[in-house]
């Protein structure tokens, strides 16, 4: 399973990215019927990795953090295997580096095991 990140950049407060996440080989290795999902992670320096948005492969589930609901979307395009994070009304504690990752098995028991290499999202004030 191999997870690329693309669409990072420095855009000014209140503007707006979509990242990309194409994630090859990974629906592949998925046993029939199981949950799949690819979640969005972000770190800043010297705080916390902080999960921002999730979304089944399977159902359709999204979730969000509280701090980016109303301005973030998550979504996918299965033919192609890449999941997006369309991030609009950007703020300046939104500069991170953002990170896709995947979980196998219902309930995304771990997020430990696929990452991809991340991409620096910077929001100037």
């Amino acid at each position: 399973v191999q997870l690329v990140e693309s669409g990072g950049g420095l855009v000014q407060a209140g503007g707006s990215l979509r990242l990309s996440c194409a994630a090859s080989r990974f629906t592949s290795i998925v046993p029939s019927g199981e949950d799949h999902a690819i979640a969005w992670f972000r770190q800043a320096p010297g705080k916390e990795r902080e999960r921002v948005s999730c979304l089944s492969l399977r159902d359709g589930v999204t979730y969000y953090a509280d701090s980016v609901k109303g301005r973030f979307t998550i979504s996918s395009d299965n033919a192609r295997n890449t999941v997006f994070l369309q991030m609009d009304s950007l703020e300046p504690e939104d500069t991170a580096t953002y990170y896709c990752a995947a979980a196998l098995g219902n309930g995304w028991p771990t997020w430990d095991d696929y990452w991809g290499q991340g991409t620096q999202v910077t929001v100037s004030s």
